[in-house]
């Protein structure tokens, strides 16, 4: 057995019977992208061959498969395949525990049903416990984005968004919220406009608690898409 074919049998094996939204246990490193790469493409070559599209001669699709395999592996799935983002932390020295709003941030997803974009916005609340630390803003953009660069539905996003978060930074509380335009929905079935979204919300620790708080948070959202237009 060759090296790289010995690395993607490790691979394969990585893989088995992992859900579409979950992360490999051990990040891809530079042979095993390669090697999944390599066998993505060949599969991308055979789904062409059954739907009868040349990508031997045709120049508009001669190199597609290979394209396809690399856009799923580095960029559409990134997430299963690399490391969770490192998480730059601040001391809370002044004790701050109001509530913080950070968004829109750009959701850029792929529906696991039908391989179809979702894209929208994300939205973080954070209640930082007192003696506790901070993370650094643009890390909230990094955790959604890791996340949602994977086969996922919208439901699961914002938990495990929200999981990670609480799990990493223990906030006194936590509420993400996503609003986002399924392809699925606009480009096939139904074909609904643009202005079809889906939006939901995870509340955690004293923003589960509290419809003062709940009541905040979706106030200053709104505040912030506003401005965002």
């Amino acid at each position: 057995m060759t090296v790289q074919a010995n690395v993607l049998a490790l691979v394969q094996e990585a893989m088995e019977a992992r859900r579409s939204n979950e992360a490999l246990d051990t990040p891809l490193d530079a042979a095993g992208e390669a090697a999944m790469i390599d066998a993505a493409a060949r599969k991308v070559e055979e789904l062409l061959d059954v739907l009868r599209i040349d990508h031997r001669n045709d120049h508009n699709t001669r190199d597609t498969p290979r394209r396809v395999a690399k856009m799923l592996v580095r960029e559409l799935l990134k997430g299963r395949f690399t490391a969770a983002p490192e998480l730059t932390e601040f001391r809370n020295a002044e004790e701050f525990d109001h509530l913080i709003v950070t968004g829109p941030i750009a959701v850029r997803s792929t529906c696991a049903h039908h391989l179809m974009p979702i894209y929208g916005t994300a939205f973080i609340g954070i209640l930082p416990a007192k003696g506790g630390n901070i993370l650094g803003l643009s890390k909230y953009d990094r955790i959604v984005d890791h996340f949602a660069a994977r086969f996922q539905i919208q439901e699961e996003l914002v938990k495990q968004i929200a999981n990670f978060i609480v799990e990493a930074t223990r906030p006194r509380g936590l509420a993400v919220r996503i609003s986002a335009v399924h392809m699925c929905k606009t480009h096939r079935g139904v074909r609904a406009g643009h202005d079809s979204r889906m939006v939901n919300s995870s509340f955690h620790g004293e923003m589960l608690e509290s419809r003062e708080l709940r009541e905040e948070f979706l106030r200053e959202c709104a505040t912030l898409e506003r401005s965002a237009r």
